[in-house]
């Protein structure tokens, strides 16, 4: 029982690669999954990009596990985009992005230093509206992301996919909010059936279940372990509201005429996100949530899960507030919440990290590569 808690940069979006280093030594936490976006991607909301990814060397990486290790904090890095699905020609530069950062994680020592790439899948609607949608998705996955995985095998990295629906994705007047394809457990277990390899995996978050009236703790327990590279920390409260009461919790709210809306007194989405009535939370930060952490995270120690807990902070009185003073105190408040669980006791000083379980990231020594591109692995 000891394991680290990190931080997720996209907290940060205005702020340096040191400055983010120093809040996390700050915040008390032992490493950062480094968001690393395109800079000329489609998404607007949630993104940050903290690395110099278009030339990144193996002179970069030394000077970046050099600065990881002056201060004792890990890494992992992450993008979380549309790679099946959407206009075709971002859909490729998803692609090729991607695999620029698993070359990144391989200069950075891959599986060695537990460097893993967190990425979506994204869904292709013009699949999913035919029959046999899902399973159609399914089979584009296994075409698009077989030689991703066999090319991450190959350079020594592991990719991680994160379980979130993105139900605020499209916009809200299209009648789905499931727009990313492991956003359900049964669906992460086909995708690990198509492609067997141990080179892929997924960072779980409870957040994404807890909404959908799931408990995230049986996901755990029906969840290959090995599989399971990352927990995302952020949580929901659920809103037992008016919209709730007219829509139910089965299908998201739809829109119509807003005119319509008002002379029948129902509600509408008054954004893209609002669509299933819960509000973004981090554990105990300004109340309590809809999720039992304590036996969620005994449940992952319990079954032998001994990776990071990365605070991923999107929560509306936190993050989303524009308040630097208030995303740090929400992030803080979370290291709190999980210490008793997560940490020895010392009589001294309370439940802390133990810092012998941490070992400095190793300087690979292997040479620089070759950026390899979608054409040349399909």
């Amino acid at each position: 029982m000891n394991n680290q808690i990190w931080i997720m940069s996209s907290a940060f979006q205005g702020l340096t690669q040191n400055q983010i280093m120093e809040k996390t030594k700050e915040i008390g936490a032992q490493g950062i999954e480094m968001c690393v976006f395109r800079r000329d991607g489609s998404r607007a909301d949630h993104v940050a990009t903290h690395l110099d990814y278009e030339d990144f060397s193996k002179e970069d990486a030394k000077r970046l596990i050099d600065a990881c290790n002056h201060r004792g904090l890990r890494l992992s890095i992450g993008a979380y985009e549309n790679l099946i699905g959407g206009d075709p020609a971002e859909r490729l530069k998803n692609q090729n992005h991607l695999l620029l950062l698993i070359r990144i994680a391989c200069l950075l020592g891959g599986n060695d230093n537990d460097i893993v790439v967190g990425t979506f899948v994204g869904y292709n609607h013009e699949l999913g509206v035919q029959d046999r949608g899902f399973e159609k998705n399914l089979m584009e996955y296994a075409r698009i992301f077989a030689p991703i995985v066999k090319y991450a095998e190959d350079m020594g990295v592991t990719i991680a996919y994160e379980n979130c629906p993105m139900e605020g994705w499209l916009p809200a007047t299209t009648p789905t909010t499931y727009n990313n394809l492991p956003g359900t457990l049964a669906a992460r277990k086909l995708m690990y059936t198509l492609i067997p390899s141990a080179a892929h995996g997924e960072t779980y978050d409870p957040s994404h279940d807890i909404w959908q009236h799931i408990n995230p703790s049986d996901v755990i327990e029906s969840s290959d372990i090995t599989r399971i590279r990352r927990i995302h920390v952020k949580t929901t409260r659920n809103l037992w509201n008016n919209a709730r009461t007219h829509w139910g919790a089965m299908h998201p709210m739809q829109t119509v005429d807003a005119g319509l809306a008002k002379k029948a007194g129902v509600p509408i989405p008054d954004n893209d996100w609002n669509r299933h009535h819960y509000e973004p939370m981090l554990p105990g930060f300004g109340g309590s949530d809809s999720m039992d952490w304590r036996s969620f995270l005994e449940t992952l120690l319990r079954r032998g899960y001994q990776g990071p807990f990365v605070i991923e902070n999107e929560a509306a009185n936190s993050s989303h507030t524009g308040s630097m003073g208030a995303t740090v105190q929400g992030f803080k408040a979370t290291v709190l919440c999980l210490a008793p669980i997560l940490w020895p006791l010392d009589k001294e000083t309370g439940y802390r990290y133990d810092p012998k379980d941490s070992k400095p990231l190793k300087v690979p020594a292997s040479n620089d590569m070759p950026i390899v591109t979608m054409d040349q692995l399909m």
